[in-house]
């Protein structure tokens, strides 16, 4: 008996010692009425947890206190959109119906309407019409104009993580709020000694930052593939570029994530399909002097573009549409995670996929054998991604504003710059996660032609856990490779989504039928019908094109038009299925 108390009472007194003689950490000193920050977001823990503690920490040095954060981790950007427009349509419909007015269904559209104008009534109204537009146009003043959470509030302080796609679609829709008055944002968050940039409004095309969001990390997206799964294969060189993972070599072997469930996937997509109107509009005989002055003429409203540059881009779209769809076509699956991707082609179960930068990144180091061999690989296709910032945002209505806004300070600093790529337990780096993601600051960066870049890059190039001056990682070397026109693709950002839901997922069988179908009747040259026939696009409510796909949401209802289009697909790989056994028809 003495001898098994004597057992028990050692292995409490090893499980206990490292909390003994643990120091009290800033978010343990956290108690009952010290302040609270609520933040929804698509991080992961780690992120969580590693900012969580960091920013208590650095807000009890700074003003006394413990911060506790309540994360709402409700899933991906997506969903976050969704919750959020809820949550502010029904705060306000009870404070409007507090004040006496009427409210119906019309007016809860209008006020996160971003097309809605409340000073251009419609000429056609009648005096009934003109009533009801009114009363459409005073909530959408009320709510467009109020940042009071004693008025209505979702409850949330922070939209913190994501793209920028969705944080400046959140803005339009008014659930976001510059957190300075105009022209008061603190300027050493943005600018250096002299005068120098450390965080720039954007880079080749991309937005990093505006009055309203403001980047924090930056990433690319880019292939990840499996060293050993991919010599089994019999592939004999691995994926370099996005059209080499649509090669019948990796049939059934892609990871790839559903576009709809991830904004960060969708823009994944979105560099795919920029990159074929880059490579079709060049194909075509247009340099990048061209561009750059034909995209200037457009901008402008200036004729005189030639008709061949317009139709280079509709083809280059139509080829990256295709290309999605050949990628779909080699899937595994299509998972709801963008994280699940990287983790599955280093266990084998997936030879490649589509990743972002750091994800793929981190899961090729953990995935390392004992002896340091790389089972796995990440690597950003040259000039196939921008550098795209995933940013933070501060809620309409935050019942924490002020807490809300020092935590925008300090995730812009230089202390929550370093959680994101320093290593763990090295100065001001992370507690227990290597985060593995591209600081925003430039400070971290060395430029070729600035030696004062390469001294500030210096102090932090010992404690990170990448090697921020190689070519392939530096975001700012390359965000020079790749220049994007929001043009060209980021205006089909969201119809991109249902197009590759129904043309990829809710019609994969079909696709991957015809697929294999054209696989072993010879490939795709032997079966130009066939691919012809797979790469028909819908022609609900009109035959689709770069152009006109743009007004399908005004035609049609989401449900309407998306059931239209998975059943054209399904039809049109049954017909390519079909030409593909019968042998190819010359498609002439």
């Amino acid at each position: 008996m003495f001898r098994n108390l004597l057992i028990l009472a050692s292995a409490a007194l090893v499980i206990g010692l490292p909390f003994i003689f643990q120091q009290e950490s800033a978010l343990d000193a956290w108690r009952p009425g010290d302040p609270v920050l609520i933040v929804i977001t698509p991080h992961n823990e780690a992120i969580r947890h590693e900012y969580g503690r960091a920013f208590s920490a650095w807000h009890q040095e700074q003003y006394g206190t413990a911060v506790r954060i309540d994360w709402r981790a409700i899933g991906g950007t997506s969903e976050i959109m969704r919750y959020l427009e809820a949550e502010y349509t029904a705060a306000f419909r009870g404070a409007w119906r507090r004040a006496g007015n009427e409210w119906n269904a019309e007016i809860g559209r209008t006020i996160v309407d971003r097309r809605f104008r409340p000073d251009e009534p419609p000429e056609s109204l009648d005096d009934t019409g003109r009533a009801a537009w009114e009363r459409r146009a005073a909530a959408y003043r009320a709510f467009r104009t109020t940042d009071d959470a004693s008025q209505f509030s979702s409850q949330i302080d922070l939209f913190f993580g994501g793209g920028e796609y969705d944080h400046n679609q959140v803005f339009v829709r008014g659930l976001t709020v510059p957190p300075w008055p105009e022209g008061e944002a603190p300027r050493e968050l943005f600018y250096g000694e002299s005068g120098r940039v450390r965080f720039p409004e954007g880079l080749s095309g991309e937005i990093w930052r505006t009055d309203a969001l403001f980047g924090t990390a930056l990433s690319t997206f880019g292939i990840c593939y499996n060293v050993d799964r991919i010599e089994d294969l019999g592939i004999a060189e691995p994926p370099r570029r996005w059209v080499d993972l649509a090669d019948p070599a990796y049939y059934r072997q892609l990871g790839l994530a559903d576009p709809t469930k991830s904004g960060s996937i969708t823009k994944a997509f979105e560099m795919i399909i920029h990159q074929q109107c880059y490579d079709r509009i060049r194909a075509e005989g247009f340099s990048d002097d061209d561009i750059e002055r034909y995209e200037a003429m457009i901008g402008r409203g200036e004729d005189g573009v030639p008709a061949a540059y317009h139709e280079a881009l509709e083809k280059g779209w139509r080829d990256g549409i295709a290309l999605v769809q050949r990628l779909g076509a080699n899937a595994r699956y299509f998972t709801d995670s963008a994280s699940k991707v990287p983790i599955d082609v280093s266990t084998g179960n997936a030879a490649a996929g589509l990743a972002i930068d750091f994800y793929g990144r981190y899961q090729a180091q953990v995935s390392q054998s004992p002896r340091g061999e790389e089972r796995m690989r990440y690597i950003t296709p040259t000039g196939g991604s921008s550098v795209s910032a995933d940013p933070i945002s501060l809620l309409r209505g935050a019942p924490n504003r002020e807490l809300a806004v020092r935590f925008i300070r300090f995730v812009l600093s230089e202390e929550g710059q370093k959680l994101w790529n320093y290593a763990p337990g090295t100065p001001g780096g992370p507690e227990r996660f290597a985060l593995r993601r591209l600081p925003i600051i430039a400070d971290f960066y060395p430029q070729a032609d600035d030696p004062a870049s390469k001294e500030r890059a210096a102090r932090h190039a010992p404690f990170l856990t990448d090697d921020l001056s190689d070519p392939d990682v530096n975001p700012y070397v390359l965000a020079a490779q790749f220049t994007y026109r929001g043009r060209w693709t980021g205006r089909h950002f969201n119809i991109h989504r249902d197009l590759i839901r129904a043309m990829c997922l809710d019609s994969a069988q079909e696709l991957q039928a015809a697929w294999e179908a054209i696989i072993d009747n010879g490939g795709p040259d032997a079966n130009p019908e066939a691919m012809r026939l797979l790469r028909r696009l819908p022609d609900v409510p009109y035959p689709l094109n770069w152009e006109n796909i743009l007004g399908v949401r005004r035609e049609m209802e989401r449900l309407d038009y998306m059931r239209e289009w998975t059943r054209f697909f399904r039809q049109s790989y049954r017909e390519a299925q079909a030409a593909a056994e019968a042998g190819g028809v010359d498609a002439g």
